[in-house]
């Protein structure tokens, strides 16, 4: 197949820039994971003080149909603790589709355990003792009591195939986000992302303007793209590549682990009009080289990491939010 040439390519990189009303897509991974807990107001906070234009999260729905912000479907041992202050106990606590907002609210999410793997993996997260899990509407809100009009979101249907009893369904999941997201006048600011396909086929059903983004991985113990179960039963053997999976499945937007991208594979995403938006990178280096491959952003736990590596290379920044108001 005969490749396009540089100026096709280059406009059609500014196209997918003037779609997303941004240059860049500098995205803070669970608001800043590696300098605050994880998914909570203080994470993404100090993601709006570093100057970010996307905030990413991921949601799950409670018991009363309130959507939280909390990436895995149970509460985790690794940083969850009781009401009387201790750590939960085993792999995996209560399921969040089980328990009520008013009961989530009783776990304190604001410190890793000091034991916990985790700890060791964000040893420069800071804690802050106290901070519950939000809901999605509260974190809307923090953004526009900062004033930053210029921040987007990216929200992760966190859904399961093949473990369907650990969340809401689809149908389910999809209708409480999306009433949130009306309710609140985000339409034009939100993506919507999932690794669970079936997700975003139905965001693009209900709400056809709201931009949809392709969660993929490809390692050697976890691939959903060979899955149809997680891809809405469209078959790669039937298109030859992830991204013209992608783009058969209706996507504007893919998101693929980092480790499986190559250049080919951006150049190819890219002549077919998709951007490209890697997870979730922490090393300066492979945000450099990344950059370098001209993708169209990149989503880290450290957005103080890639602003420097941004800065460098002449690329624009996008400003701080407002101090929050006294």
């Amino acid at each position: 197949m005969r490749s396009r040439s540089i100026p096709t390519l280059v406009a059609a990189f500014l196209l997918l820039a003037a779609q997303a009303g941004l240059a860049f897509d500098l995205q803070g991974h669970r608001g800043a994971r590696g300098l605050a807990p994880e998914n909570t107001l203080p994470a993404f906070a100090r993601a709006l003080d570093l100057g970010v234009s996307t905030l990413e999260l991921d949601v799950a729905v409670t018991a009363d149909g309130q959507v939280v912000v909390a990436h895995d479907p149970y509460l985790n041992p690794a940083f969850t603790r009781d009401g009387n202050g201790q750590w939960l106990e085993g792999t995996r606590g209560p399921l969040i589709r089980s328990l009520t907002l008013a009961q989530l609210r009783a776990y304190d999410v604001g410190r890793i355990r000091p034991d916990a793997p985790y700890a060791r993996t964000f040893a420069s997260q800071q804690a802050v003792d106290g901070t519950r899990i939000p809901t999605l509407a509260e974190v809307f809100e923090l953004v526009r009591e900062r004033k930053a009009g210029h921040v987007r979101f990216n929200i992760e249907t966190k859904l399961f195939p093949h473990r369907p009893d650990d969340t809401v369904g689809v149908e389910a999941m999809v209708e409480a986000v999306l009433r949130v997201v009306r309710d609140s006048a985000m339409r034009e600011r939100v993506s919507i992302q999932s690794f669970d396909w079936r997700s975003l086929q139905r965001v693009q059903q209900l709400e056809p303007n709201i931009r949809t983004v392709y969660l993929t991985i490809q390692t050697a113990n976890n691939d959903n793209v060979r899955d149809p179960a997680w891809t809405a039963g469209i078959q790669l053997a039937e298109h030859g590549s992830v991204p013209r999976l992608v783009k058969a499945a209706g996507g504007g937007t893919w998101s693929p682990n980092a480790g499986a991208l190559t250049q080919a594979l951006v150049d190819e995403a890219h002549a077919l009009r998709l951007a490209v938006i890697p997870w979730t990178v922490n090393d300066p280096a492979d945000m450099d080289r990344l950059v370098g491959w001209n993708v169209d952003g990149l989503i880290t736990d450290y957005p103080d990491r890639l602003r420097e590596v941004l800065q460098r290379r002449g690329v624009a920044l996008p400003p701080p939010a407002p101090a929050a108001a006294r």
